[in-house]
């Protein structure tokens, strides 16, 4: 996983939450995936939003897309929050636009999605949140959001 990490610099991420416009829903700042998004931008890392419900709106500082293959940069790493059952066709769009690894975040794993990972020499991690995983290998850290794990 470090050199999936040192290698890369552009990270696609399919299914990062946008913002609600309703009252009394749980503050953006405090979803996963923006959290693992503005963390990762920190460390200087491009994050592409993938979000149909977004498109050309603005999450964190980035434009969202639709879809893997309206990002017009190279993507090193597609990392994914949504559920395992959606993984198997983000795996074929990963392929389709010569992304280099398929990153499942905590909790998602599907054995269809690395098959196809692996018939296409795509590096697969599943189960592992991305930002824990850099926490570990570059600062040493423990998780701090246990749950997160």
């Amino acid at each position: 996983m470090k050199e999936i990490l040192i290698s890369s610099k552009n990270i696609a991420m399919v299914g990062v939450s946008s913002v609600k416009e309703k009252e009394n829903v749980i503050s953006i700042k405090r979803r996963p995936s923006i959290i693992v998004m503005k963390y990762l931008q920190e460390f200087g890392y491009k994050i592409i939003p993938v979000n149909p419900i977004s498109v050309g709106k603005e999450i964190c500082g980035e434009v969202a897309v639709s879809k893997l293959e309206d990002i017009t940069i190279p993507i090193d790493i597609v990392n994914v929050f949504r559920p395992s059952q959606e993984t198997p066709l983000i795996a074929k769009q990963a392929a389709k636009i010569g992304a280099k690894t398929l990153w499942l975040q905590y909790g998602i794993h599907n054995l269809e999605a690395q098959k196809i990972a692996d018939s296409e020499n795509i590096n697969y991690v599943a189960n592992k949140c991305i930002k824990q995983e850099y926490q570990k290998i570059f600062l040493k850290m423990s998780p701090v959001f246990p749950v997160l794990q």
